[in-house]
C-alpha cells in the first residue's frame, strides 16, 4: 500500500467539518429504516454502544462519502471514489482494548458484511499499539486492484483462517498485513493468537499494549456509488 498510513491513524483525531455534500446524498446512503446517526463529514464521528464510528475520508482524490449506524455493530457506508489509484478512505468502527498482549486473556471478533462486487477495497481490521508504532491488519476480502504493503512471508494457518502474511514499513511504523488467502464476507477472527505470533515465533515487537482494533472498509475506487454494510459486528476479550 502507499505509505500514508500516519494520515490514516491522525484522521480520527482531527475535528469534524462537512463536505460539500447534499442532504440527499445522506439520505440515499441510509438503510430503508431512520438510521440512529448518519454523517457525510469528512471526519464525521460517533460513538455507540461501546464503538466509535468514523467516516474517515483521509486520501487524497476523494470523491463523496457518506456513513450511517444503527448501533456500533451495525452500520455501512456509501461511498462514490473516481477510478484512480491510492486509498481514499477507511470508514471503521473502532473498539478500545488499551492491554498489553501478555495481559490478554483473549482477543476475537466476528464480522458479517456485504460487499460490492466492484469497485477496488478490502474489508479489513486495523489493530494498532497504544504507542501506533505498530499496525497490524487482517484482510478478510478483498477486490479490484488492492494489495498489503510490505514482501509476503509466505502462509500461515492460525486464528481460524488460513493468511498470507507481508510485513513492511511506511515510513512511519511498521505494518504486518494478514491477509485472508480466498475471500469471506463472514466469520469469526481469533486475534490473540495472531499477536503472541508476532511477538513470540516472529520477535518482531514485544509485549505491546493494543489499543485500537478498528474494523472497515479501505476503498480505492468506487465509482458511481457503492454500499458497503457491516451487519453484525464484534470485538470481545480482556
Amino acid at each position: 500500500m502507499a505509505p500514508t498510513r500516519t494520515l490514516k491513524r491522525l484522521t480520527t483525531v482531527i475535528p469534524a467539518f462537512a463536505l460539500a455534500l447534499g442532504a440527499s446524498i445522506g439520505l440515499a446512503s441510509a438503510p430503508a429504516q431512520a438510521a440512529v446517526w448518519n454523517s457525510c463529514d469528512q471526519w464525521g464521528n460517533t460513538t455507540l454502544n461501546g464503538y466509535t464510528l468514523y467516516n474517515n475520508i483521509w486520501g487524497s482524490g476523494a470523491g463523496s462519502q457518506c456513513v450511517w449506524a444503527n448501533s456500533g455493530t451495525n452500520w455501512g457506508v456509501w461511498a462514490d471514489h473516481p477510478g484512480t489509484g491510492g486509498i481514499k478512505s477507511y470508514p471503521n468502527s473502532k473498539k478500545v482494548i488499551n492491554k498489553s498482549i501478555t495481559s490478554l486473556g483473549s482477543l476475537s471478533s466476528s464480522y458479517h458484511v456485504s460487499v460490492p462486487s466492484s469497485g477496488a477495497y478490502n474489508t479489513s481490521y486495523d489493530i494498532w499499539d497504544t504507542d501506533y508504532d505498530y499496525e497490524i491488519m487482517l484482510w478478510v476480502n478483498r477486490t479490484g486492484a488492492v494489495g498489503p504493503l510490505g514482501t509476503s512471508q509466505g502462509n500461515l494457518t492460525l486464528g481460524g483462517h488460513t493468511w498470507t502474511v507481508y510485513k513492511g514499513n511506511n515510513g512511519a511504523n511498521e505494518v504486518f498485513s494478514f491477509v485472508r488467502t480466498s475471500n469471506s464476507t463472514s466469520g469469526t477472527v481469533d486475534i490473540l493468537p495472531l499477536l503472541k505470533w508476532i511477538k513470540d515465533t516472529k520477535g518482531w515487537f514485544g509485549n505491546e499494549t493494543i489499543g485500537d482494533v478498528q474494523f472497515g472498509y479501505e476503498i480505492t475506487s468506487s465509482p458511481g456509488g457503492l454500499d458497503f454494510v457491516t451487519n453484525n459486528l464484534t470485538v470481545s476479550g480482556g
